[in-house]
């Protein structure tokens, strides 16, 4: 189930975060991860339009629990994770489909060391804009856009 943010999803989604960058991004230090663990929730967040996908229906361990997020600010795609229990079923496409009907044009920023990110963005049309180096790590970020859906000729 999609719905908005609230507080009490905190400790979810910095767990979601949490397992799926240590899958996506081996290269990030320790240090560097801590850092994000303290900024998600005190400093991203608070900041951001967050929508979450919440597990329900099979009556597991997660049911009722957040297994995905997207995180906004502005038109741009801050973060988009899910967790690796529940990739490839959908939900990361459904969180991106309500950030691009929220938003229209969507645009993110993934490490090219990232493979996983950089084909679920490809997968999902994304076109890249050009690359920089994200200073704190020191990798090389590309930057990618989704143009807005075109309404289909009547």
């Amino acid at each position: 189930m999609l719905r908005k943010y609230q507080e009490d999803d905190v400790a979810d989604v910095v767990a979601v975060w949490e397992a799926a960058t240590r899958l996506a991004h081996p290269f990030l230090s320790e240090a560097f991860l801590t850092q994000e663990r303290h900024n998600l929730p005190n400093l991203y967040l608070p900041n951001a339009e967050t929508w979450v996908w919440v597990a329900e229906g099979q009556g597991g361990v997660a049911e009722g629990r957040v297994v995905g997020f997207v995180a906004l600010l502005g038109a741009e795609i801050g973060g988009l994770f899910v967790d690796p229990p529940y990739s490839r079923q959908g939900i990361g496409g459904a969180l991106l489909q309500r950030a691009r009907e929220e938003k229209g044009t969507l645009e993110v920023e993934v490490f090219e060391a990232n493979p996983i990110g950089r084909a679920f963005y490809a997968r999902h049309g994304f076109i890249p804009l050009g690359q920089s180096t994200h200073e704190p790590t020191g990798q090389t970020l590309l930057r990618l856009r989704l143009p807005a859906e075109q309404p289909k000729p009547e």
